[in-house]
């Protein structure tokens, strides 16, 4: 029997290789190969006369055409996607017979998709939502997905509950709206006639559900899965993608205006940041438990909404992932890729959480009515890398020829193959833990605390992040029309925290509850943003210029953005060339009207010394805008004119003076802070 070449970590571009294309330059042809000699103009009888059935070109063209939209993702919808590799510091084969993780410095190409998880594929992608981060490895063993979300808890406990969840935070169906949001009726009437939602939700107040960038945000497994190590031993496992940028957010009314003003902001900062070399990295962390000390917890492992804090189970890092490529094609690769926590490979099993245990048949559902029947499997960017052989044949869209005359087991014809593996061999083998008990729908006592993790999440938080919070509250429930339902919600959530609740029944006009459960107070300081990574690397300024500027002390500047990986764009009235006083000349990148301070992650004010009336007012609109979202903002020479307030030039992360050595320093600190949360604004 002809073998394949061995697998290497080149293997799935090499495979894609066969399925890219390009057309340009090349003779336009029908789908089968004929020659074209005329695109503009339909077959007719005579020149006004009525087109002919027998026009098989514009027919072909027309139908493709037709048919060119696929049903989009019910929920996750609107994301996008790179290509990347995964690489392993230590083995982990102590842990985890999965040979993607047996050898020290070994790469695996995978493949990732964000998304948001409510609005249609054509929504904002800013929106208040929790944000998918779904991996698919191409191992040796087969494909292995990771379907994580960058929260690392769900709404509910069960899967039979999840059509419910999604039609509650849909568009209402009478009348399709709100769009990609859950400020309405009938999203906070599940939420509170269904408190196991309570961890959740806390989550998604928080500045967690606004992400700066799907560069900046973490990823979670959110379910207890299975390593099962060589000898059959087995340790229950959470995955954490940890970003190495940090986890960093977008204020609340800034998220809003970029929706209007770049829909597709976080798919461009991604894109952009690849083409530039700017390569997003994450770390894979797990956190183990040994089956022995399953229920040696306060909570269940198995319940999906809560967490295993990092203080009590810490993260063991494992590995890196680097995305290096985009996309050559959105279509074919981001639009057809199909996740499936199912696919898993020899060392990898699943736990009985019942979440995911639902999710393991929906998602091949799911894809058969998306992709069109069952060989979705066969599309360029789902196949593995290894080779595949099984009896299943035909369907929509079957790719795989299929040689001889024999496709089912057991059979003698071809010797009983293709045949099954031993698990010694590599076959996959199901974790044999024993299970008994009778047939029952009901849910274990051990899921019934909704609110202790929610309350460990409010007393985790700053003061700025618990501010927040109540604000995304008082937004989400003042939408709602419902008296009933607000009153509810607050009475609910005084079981997390009673003062947050009254401070949100204030906001929105309803009776404050006067009294919720009694939990003893405890934290996680892991689940605070305050305490991430901060770095000025990638972040973006963007730098008000006019004529005549000092180009010399604006090289200085320039110079030390590039070397701690500060990126920037020029602003000014007109597109073009600017010219300094001393010669130095600076292509403009953006006008006052192509882009936006909501854009950039600081304002750098240059100027220079002869500014229309224009050019001041929109100076003075960007430094009030970055000032009021706690962006750095920084002015030089000109550009302190318009720190028109005395007292803006004493708030933190402001930075002015005219010695670019001291100035360049601590501007770029502010940067690496990214908010200045003390700042008195407005």
């Amino acid at each position: 029997m002809k073998r394949k070449p061995a697998f290497d970590e080149n293997s799935k571009n090499r495979q894609l290789e066969e399925f890219r294309t390009d057309d340009s330059g090349k003779d336009l042809t029908t789908n089968q190969g004929l020659k074209v000699s005329d695109d503009e103009h339909s077959l007719k009888a005579g020149v006004r006369g009525p087109t002919l059935m027998e026009d098989f070109h514009f027919r072909e063209k027309m139908t493709h055409f037709d048919h060119e939209r696929i049903p989009e993702r019910v929920v996750h919808a609107r994301g996008y996607a790179a290509h990347g590799e995964f690489e392993v510091y230590e083995s982990q084969s102590h842990l985890t017979k999965a040979k993607f993780l047996s050898e020290k410095g070994k790469k695996t190409p995978v493949f990732v998709r964000f998304s948001t998880v409510v609005g249609f594929r054509g929504s904002a992608e800013t929106v208040r939502d929790a944000r998918g981060f779904a991996t698919k490895f191409y191992t040796e063993e087969g494909n292995y997905d990771l379907v994580a979300n960058n929260i690392p808890v769900f709404f509910i406990q069960d899967a039979i509950k999840f059509p419910d969840l999604v039609h509650s935070i849909k568009p209402e169906p009478h009348n399709e709206m709100p769009q990609a949001s859950g400020a309405h009726d009938t999203f906070w009437d599940f939420v509170a006639n269904n408190q196991e939602s309570a961890h959740m939700v806390m989550w998604l107040m928080s500045d967690r559900a606004v992400p700066r960038s799907f560069r900046m945000m973490d990823g979670f497994g959110v379910h207890a899965f299975r390593f099962i190590n060589e000898e059959g031993k087995a340790h229950l496992v959470k995955f954490n993608w940890k970003s190495t940028l940090g986890v960093h957010s977008l204020v609340w009314d800034e998220a809003q205006k970029i929706a209007g003003k770049d829909p597709d902001f976080n798919r461009k900062d991604l894109y952009e940041a690849i083409e530039k070399g700017d390569y997003p990295e994450f770390e894979l962390g797990v956190q183990i438990i040994a089956e022995e000390d399953e229920h040696k917890f306060d909570f269940d492992l198995l319940d999906a909404t809560k967490i295993w804090p990092q203080e009590e189970v810490p993260i063991q890092m494992i590995g890196k992932m680097t995305l290096n490529r985009n996309v050559d094609n959105v279509f074919a690769e981001t639009e057809q890729v199909a996740f499936h926590p199912g696919h898993v490979v020899p060392g990898i099993d699943f736990s009985n959480d019942p979440l995911l245990q639902g999710r393991l048949f929906s998602y091949t559902d799911t894809q058969l009515i998306r992709l069109g029947g069952p060989n979705f499997h066969e599309i360029p960017i789902n196949r593995p890398v290894c080779p595949f052989h099984n009896n299943q044949r035909d369907g929509y869209n079957r790719m795989t020829i299929n040689k001889g005359q024999v496709s089912y087991h057991n059979n003698s014809l071809a010797g009983n193959t293709p045949s099954p593996t031993s698990e010694a061999d590599g076959g996959f083998s199901h974790y044999q833990e024993k299970v008994e008990g009778r047939k029952i729908r009901a849910r274990s006592e051990s899921f019934d605390d909704h609110f202790t993790q929610a309350a460990m999440f409010w007393n985790s938080m700053s003061d700025p992040e618990k501010k927040h919070i109540i604000e995304a509250f008082s937004f989400e429930l003042g939408k709602c029309k419902e008296i009933s339902i607000r009153k509810q919600v607050v009475d609910m959530f005084a079981n997390a925290d009673l003062k947050m609740s009254q401070q949100i029944a204030k906001n929105i006009g309803v009776e404050a509850p006067m009294s919720g459960v009694s939990i003893p107070e405890k934290t996680s300081p892991a689940l605070s943003q305050e305490n991430t990574i901060k770095t000025p690397m990638t972040r973006k300024v963007g730098i008000l210029l006019a004529p005549d500027f000092n180009g010399e002390d604006l090289k200085q500047v320039l110079d030390s953005f590039k070397e701690k990986g500060v990126k920037h764009e020029i602003i000014s009235e007109m597109q073009g060339i600017l010219k300094g006083s001393d010669g130095t000349e600076m292509k403009v990148d953006e006008t006052f009207s192509t882009t936006d301070p909501v854009l950039y992650d600081a304002i750098y004010a240059v100027g220079g010394p002869i500014i229309n009336k224009k050019f001041a007012k929109e100076g003075a609109r960007y430094i009030a805008e970055a000032f009021d979202h706690y962006k750095p903002v920084g002015a030089t020479h000109e550009g302190k004119k318009w720190l028109h307030n005395s007292e803006m030039r004493k708030q933190p992360g402001v930075i002015t003076g005219d010695d670019m050595g001291m100035f360049t320093d601590a501007f770029l600190e502010a940067i690496r802070e990214h908010r200045h949360w003390k700042r008195n604004v407005g």
